[in-house]
């Protein structure tokens, strides 16, 4: 993995799974992608299982579940709006501004049966599988899975 810094460095591509269908964990998940495309990385995000919701249109993250007993995305969404906090919709347009790389996967919305269900128009999003997701990783890059 390339580290290096300075004027003409490589920097390592981020490439994020984004499985986890709580609201809170791919809320941290954009926070992550746009950090990384705003200091100069590759980033893409490959949306999988329930987190595939999040592209669905016109805003699916709003059926995500939340880690916080009693509250829903988006009256979560509305406090981290209250607390200076980007938003959801706020960090998936940053992310889509900054050339973020968009993937959901194809088995994943088969699996949950979102196959047929219209996705975002406002974000360029690549339907693909795993295959698909690796071959556009890096070798030297990052990859978390959320």
């Amino acid at each position: 993995m390339s580290t290096e810094t300075g004027p003409g460095a490589s920097v390592a591509k981020l490439s994020l799974v984004v499985f986890s269908g709580s609201y809170e964990k791919v809320h941290y998940a954009l926070v992550m992608a746009s950090a990384a495309l705003a200091t100069g990385r590759d980033v893409t995000l490959f949306f999988t299982m329930e987190a595939s919701r999040t592209l669905l249109a016109p805003s699916g993250w709003r059926h995500l579940r939340t880690d916080a007993q009693g509250a829903t995305a988006t009256s979560l969404d509305f406090g981290y709006s209250e607390r200076g906090v980007a938003t959801f919709e706020e960090l998936l347009s940053a992310c889509g501004d900054l050339g973020a790389k968009f993937m959901v996967c194809e088995m994943g919305l088969r699996a949950l049966g979102l196959e047929h269900e219209k996705r975002r128009h406002d974000l360029d999003i690549e339907v693909g599988g795993v295959v698909t997701f690796l071959n556009d990783a890096r070798q030297d890059g990052d990859m978390l899975f959320i």
